[in-house]
């Protein structure tokens, strides 16, 4: 069963982030304390602001990657990911929203320009028992 996603969910850039990430999600409206950390929705896919980088990208589309590449003669030559999203994650949650958006689930995808797919590891949710 898909995990609502939250702020310090773990994602990772496959192929191409040589490391994992951590997803930042923005309070929306009046901020509120509360010890349960902010869900995050399918419109929470801003570079840097929500999804910091990957460590290095391995990504010849990245014009980094493929400039430091064509200056090592043709040796890959990662270069630092700055991840550049082309749209919302997909899908949403079905039947959850925050506000008029869909919330993210852990099976959300999202798509970065340099070919990589960026994936959810840990949703930052987790289901606990009470003894």
């Amino acid at each position: 069963m898909p995990k609502l996603v939250t702020m310090g969910a773990t994602m990772q850039c496959v192929p191409f982030g040589a490391a994992p990430s951590t997803l930042i999600v923005i309070p929306k409206g009046v901020p509120v304390l509360s010890p349960i950390p902010l869900a995050a929705t399918v419109m929470d896919f801003a570079p840097i602001v929500n999804i910091p980088p990957f460590g290095m990208c391995t990504s010849l589309a990245n014009p980094a990657v493929a400039s430091a590449t064509s200056a090592a003669l043709g040796v890959l030559t990662p270069m630092p990911c700055i991840p550049v999203p082309t749209g919302p994650w997909k899908p949403g949650a079905f039947k959850v929203k925050i506000g008029v958006f869909a919330a993210l689930s852990d099976i959300s995808v999202c798509n970065c320009a340099w070919g990589g797919t960026i994936k959810i590891q840990t949703p930052g949710q987790f289901t606990v028992d009470v003894v």
